[in-house]
């Protein structure tokens, strides 16, 4: 039996002008929402409350150094000792629709303009709310672990490199993907249901790089529902049941089921270049199983759903035993590896190989850097000065066959362009051990190092465990493929950035705190040199935020496109307003709700709040216009189910407003359209 605190909170982030993080495409820029990000923190301590593990899944790309870093500094003023670097585990769910820059680390600045401060603020915000509201909920519990198949819902996007992998391993696993899914399901002692953590392999990327509505993805759409079915009665985003539908080693595994097609043509490009015969591989895209991405992401999202509903139900294996967690920071650049008594081999400096521009059937091209771009921006004239600096010989025979496109561990303006530092981190939860790992280990890497560190926990008499890899923690590293995988060079291989003996570095240090975990040792581990951290203030070529109009004998949130009158359910609402960027209002307050949808109660005489800007029905979109003047449209996609009746939609915003020629103020305004009915179909 334990103390268990769950929590949820906020970590949306402004959700117009900002890139989006994960396809590293510089045209997808936010332009409205679809739904909320959230922070989703789960605190297990011992009954007498002398050790403690915390775990948090946040729906974001991947948690940054930085993240880590301004994160554990808040909880230690906050705490003191109680919460540190060795049992916090940060995970990010890997959707691809969040706001980017939120790194300290200069590649990823390219893609997201720069470091901007509001992003990184309502994640770490949104984290540490998350972890207070957890730490202030604790009760006595009791926690349960089942696991189960998953199907329908991933396919391997690299098999090619699959293949690559020794038969005689292939032929131990049933398929090309990790199907299983694990959940944690928290009760409190008198059985009130308090939480679930699920991991499964699968990127979220049913929504594509054309999308430009902030969201959480499948995964995501998988906590909302869970979410709702235990909070019922309630708005999303509230009620105290939180369901979070965490990462894993999902390196190679797309929910895009149909697999690649040509966009032109129609025809498969399921080939080792994922190239098509006319437009090679810009044209190469894999599909989802609905017929646009926000259908592929339910269906996705529900499949997922559903798998961890029924494990939920019915699972009835205890968790019991003591909690401890074992953290190193590690050189990743300089770590030699015993491969066997006679042969050791090392990792390298970073660098990205020429398939990384190229990108995955998810979402072709990464880098489209084009001359015209940078003509006449000092800071970009200077960073491509900075990429025609060749690779070190040492570097490039480190990285063979990887052909090196960027060698960012040379590259050290105006910071190093990726981390040296890297955290590896295990926590033990009784039988369950939670491998924290810093990027996005494919399949069979993954499978590697969940067998070395249950054999390490075996040979030091902890036989059994159940071990789960939670990805994209602490420390963004890109990709970790197996060396037979890294010599066939796609994506993956080519953001291996450490070179090819990358997984068994790994597979050496979190071998050695499982081992320390095991024989209780955990305090004998050499801390490992801190990362560094960078004193950047905001860096950004976000454009400022001006005053704003409205347009002539308007005010800001009047109608400019009218509700219908009636509508059917299955139908789309949609309304049009007079609009200001939502940056303000995420700078403004950090639990802005952008819209509503409510019905009117004839008994009361009154609006019911229905629907709010986390539901997965609502969709809010922002459009800027000429001479500072922009809309704001808000659809709602009526649901089958939906009580017959009268409704209308609300808009809530923040405009600038210019006092003086120094001084502008932050006015908030709402909008509503007319009432409409809703009508038996």
């Amino acid at each position: 039996n334990y103390l268990l605190g769950v929590g949820r909170a906020d970590c949306t982030g402004p959700v117009a002008q900002v890139p989006l993080m994960g396809y590293a495409n510089p045209e997808q820029v936010g332009g409205g929402l679809l739904a909320r990000l959230y922070s989703r923190a789960f605190i297990v301590a011992d009954r007498d409350n002398s050790q403690r593990v915390v775990f948090v899944s946040a729906d974001i790309g991947m948690v940054s150094q930085r993240v880590r870093l301004e994160v554990l500094e808040r909880l230690k003023s906050k705490y003191g000792d109680l919460y540190r670097q060795d049992n916090v585990i940060l995970s990010g769910t890997h959707t691809h629709s969040g706001p980017g820059g939120y790194f300290q680390y200069t590649l990823f600045w390219i893609t997201s303009k720069g470091l901007i401060r509001p992003s990184l603020n309502s994640i770490v915000n949104g984290i540490v709310k998350s972890i207070d509201i957890a730490h202030e909920n604790m009760k006595r519990g009791r926690l349960f672990i089942n696991r189960g198949t998953v199907e329908n819902s991933q396919i391997n996007r690299s098999p090619f490199s699959y293949l690559a992998n020794p038969t005689s391993e292939r032929n131990r696993y049933s398929s090309n993907t990790d199907k299983e899914m694990v959940i944690l399901k928290m009760v409190d002692e008198d059985g009130q249901e308090l939480g679930l953590i699920s991991w499964f392999a699968v990127h979220p990327v049913s929504m594509n790089n054309t999308n430009r509505l902030v969201n959480s993805d499948n995964v995501g759409y998988a906590s909302y529902l869970f979410e709702q079915d235990k909070n019922k009665g309630m708005l999303p985003g509230e009620g105290s049941f939180v369901a979070a539908f965490a990462s894993s080693n999902l390196g190679d595994v797309s929910p895009n089921t149909r697999g690649p097609t040509c966009t032109n043509t129609g025809e498969s490009c399921d080939n080792p270049q994922s190239s098509c015969p006319v437009g090679g591989a810009t044209m190469c895209m894999a599909k989802g199983p609905g017929n646009d991405m926000f259908e592929s992401t339910r269906i996705i999202g529900q499949n997922i759903y559903s798998k961890a509903k029924e494990l939920y139900e019915k699972a009835s294996q205890e968790v019991t035993g003591p909690l401890s967690s074992a953290h190193q920071w590690v050189n990743m650049s300089d770590v030699s590896v015993e491969l066997n008594a006679t042969h050791t081999v090392k990792t390298c400096k970073p660098a990205l190989g020429h398939s990384f521009a190229a990108g995955t059937i998810d979402g072709v091209g990464a880098f489209n850097f084009t001359q015209g771009s940078v003509e006449g921006d000092p800071f970009w004239d200077q960073i491509r000065d900075q990429l025609l600096g060749e690779p070190s010989n040492e570097t490039k025979a480190c990285h063979e066959p990887k052909p090196i496109l960027f060698s960012t561990g040379e590259m050290t303006w105006p910071h190093p362009w990726h981390p040296d530092i890297v955290d590896v981190q295990i926590a033990a939860i009784g039988s369950l051990a939670i491998v924290a790992v810093p990027g996005e280990f494919t399949t069979m890497s993954g499978r590697r190092l969940r067998e070395a560190v249950r054999n390490e926990f075996g040979s030091h008499g902890t036989p059994r465990m159940n071990v789960v890899i939670a990805g994209l923690c602490n420390v963004y590293t890109h990709y970790i493929t197996t060396f037979e995988e890294y010599q066939v060079q796609r994506y993956e291989a080519a953001s291996t950035i450490y070179g090819p003996h990358t997984l068994s570095a790994y597979i050496q240090l979190y071998r050695g705190l499982a081992k320390a975990i095991a024989t209780n040792t955990t305090q004998d581990l050499p801390r490992g040199p801190e990362p560094p951290f960078f004193n950047i203030g905001n860096l950004t070529l976000l454009p400022s935020l001006s005053a704003e109009r409205a347009p002539a004998n308007k005010k800001f949130g009047d109608v400019l496109q009218e509700a219908r009158q009636q509508y059917r359910e299955g139908e789309v609402a949609e309304v049009t307003f007079v609009g200001a960027n939502p940056r303000n209002s995420a700078e403004n307050a950090t639990e802005h709700n952008f819209l509503m949808v409510e019905r009117y109660t004839n008994t009361s005489g009154t609006w019911q709040v229905v629907q709010n800007d986390a539901s997965w029905d609502t969709r809010f979109y922002w459009t800027k216009g000429s001479l500072n003047q922009s809309n704001v449209t808000i659809q709602w996609h009526i649901p089958h189910g939906t009580e017959l009746g009268v409704y209308r939609i609300r808009y809530f915003g923040h405009y600038k407003k210019r006092l003086s020629f120094t001084r502008t103020i932050t006015v908030p305004f709402e909008g509503s359209s007319s009432a409409f009915e809703i009508t038996v179909p």
